[in-house]
């Protein structure tokens, strides 16, 4: 085990792609046997351990560079349960350190040109041909804390940052407030707003899924498409959320960050928008470990859930592409991102959903909600941060079919937990689970309605599309996502 990391290395460090001249050779051969055993260094030549608190984030089995997944628990790596969740880790030493603000900072995903590459040769010509060795040297020496912070930042910032990425701490608001989907105009105007999921056929057959966007969409803003989940191969989010439109319905097509490359990303941002996608939800998405034999590539991500809002945000409001070139009609989406106030400690999973927002995200469709008095937790952290009035926070919730389901989802399924009154009360109502697992439901929404920052409800059906109709109308939110439209009767 690296001496300085909680972990231990995932996989050997990487070797570059091209042969490297004999002096950065020499550099990259230094730096691994010293960075190796001291920080478990990959060599990923896009150094990141003054940002994550001397802990390398490439020891994530998902690679993730901007923080934990929705999985992360202080227990162990839900990849690996033979090791601690990294990013657990970093956060806990950045706190101890005082060093936690330094993670809002949205850091770039690998240039993999320079992978197996040293860093230190970058750092050396920053020093000496860009700030200049003298001037760094004064600077460092002076007892000014402010002015040593900005010489050190003029070193380092600009290895970390190229100008490919400019990635930084700041809120980037949207530079157009017009809505771009009803989904948006709803919650703009301060609607408490329901959406909900239909699961996508796992063959080309398309019959039930249309006939469940035509049940579901009288009563929801707008319908999700999940995008393989549990990385198990399903119809794709895209081509649902044209179905969707075909039967005048509004889609939020999900994206995750498993099975795309930056290049695909762009790509599919932009086909989407063309085919009247206006709702994009981003993810990281679960493990390849999670889905079927035989597994995919585990090591690392070529981008993370952050690192994809950034990149459609910058699409959207600056008319770019990643590499530079210009967008002469750029797509103009509604940018969404998961949250999970149940995965790690909310502290920390504050700083997540706050460097989301800062990166872009617009709204959040939370993991399964069971405890409230837990939300509210999380919730207080946001506010805190002073993001609650910069995101729009749907809550999610499943209705439970029986004990079997409910265990399930406290056992297995990362960031989900579930009181131990709820699994007591699936577990004693016996053939009648699933009306109790409605009732949970009914109650949890009257709940969750009167938190502050809470703006609706996500409802994930899990393939049991037809309970929507009627939670959506037993928990009085027909009246607010129905009836402002003209839909349905106001219930009796």
């Amino acid at each position: 085990m690296p001496i300085f990391t909680p972990g231990r290395r995932w996989q050997p460090p990487f070797y570059p792609f091209k042969r490297e001249p004999f002096g950065r050779r020499t550099l990259a051969f230094i730096e691994r046997v010293t960075k190796g055993p001291l920080f478990g260094c990959r060599m990923c030549g896009n150094c990141l351990l003054q940002e994550t608190a001397f802990i390398c984030p490439m020891e994530c089995p998902k690679g993730v560079r901007n923080g934990p997944c929705g999985g992360s628990t202080p227990e162990h790596c839900y990849v690996d349960q033979t090791r601690p969740c990294i990013w657990y880790r970093i956060y806990q030493r950045a706190f101890k350190m005082g060093r936690e603000e330094l993670l809002l900072e949205v850091l770039p995903p690998l240039d993999w040109d320079k992978t197996g590459t040293e860093t230190w040769g970058d750092v050396v010509h920053q020093v000496t041909k860009v700030v200049g060795a003298r001037e760094f040297v004064r600077g460092m020496s002076s007892k000014d804390p402010e002015k040593r912070h900005t010489v050190w930042d003029s070193v380092f910032r600009p290895v970390r940052q190229p100008e490919w990425w400019q990635g930084d701490a700041d809120y980037h608001p949207p530079r157009d407030l017009t809505p771009r989907s009803e989904l948006e105009r709803r919650l703009q105007s301060g609607e408490f707003v329901v959406t909900a999921e239909v699961a996508p056929p796992t063959t080309t057959a398309t019959g039930k899924l249309c006939r469940n966007v035509e049940m579901v969409r009288p009563y929801v803003a707008a319908i999700n498409f999940t995008d393989n989940p549990s990385a198990t191969c399903r119809m794709s989010s895209w081509a649902c959320a044209k179905l969707a439109l075909e039967h005048d319905a509004e889609p939020v097509m999900q994206i995750a960050a498993r099975d795309r490359t930056r290049t695909s990303l762009q790509s599919e941002v932009l086909g989407a928008y063309s085919l009247g996608v206006r709702n994009i939800l981003c993810l990281s998405g679960d493990h390849a470990r999670m889905g079927p034999v035989p597994v995919s590539r585990s090591d690392v991500l070529d981008i993370d859930s952050i690192q994809m809002i950034w990149i459609i945000r910058r699409m959207r409001d600056e008319g770019k592409y990643l590499d530079g070139r210009g967008i002469k009609f750029p797509p103009n989406v509604f940018i969404g991102a998961a949250a999970a106030p149940f995965a790690s400690e909310p502290r920390f999973q504050a700083i997540r959903e706050h460097k989301k927002v800062n990166a872009g995200a617009q709204f959040f469709q939370t993991n399964l909600v069971y405890d409230p008095d837990r939300l509210e937790i999380w919730l207080n952290e946001l506010a805190k941060r002073d993001i609650l009035n910069k995101v729009y926070i749907l809550a999610g919730i499943t209705p439970l079919k029986n004990y079997k389901m409910a265990a399930y989802m406290h056992h297995e399924v990362p960031g989900v937990v579930l009181p131990d009154s709820v699994l007591k009360r699936m577990e004693m109502a016996g053939e009648g689970a699933a009306e109790e697992g409605v009732q949970i439901a009914l109650e949890l929404i009257e709940q969750i309605k009167k938190k502050q920052g809470i703006h609706g409800i996500h409802l994930m059906a899990v393939g049991w599309e037809e309970i929507v109709p009627r939670i959506v109308t037993e928990a009085g939110l027909a009246s607010e996502s129905l009836l402002a439209t003209g839909a349905l009767p106001l219930p009796a």
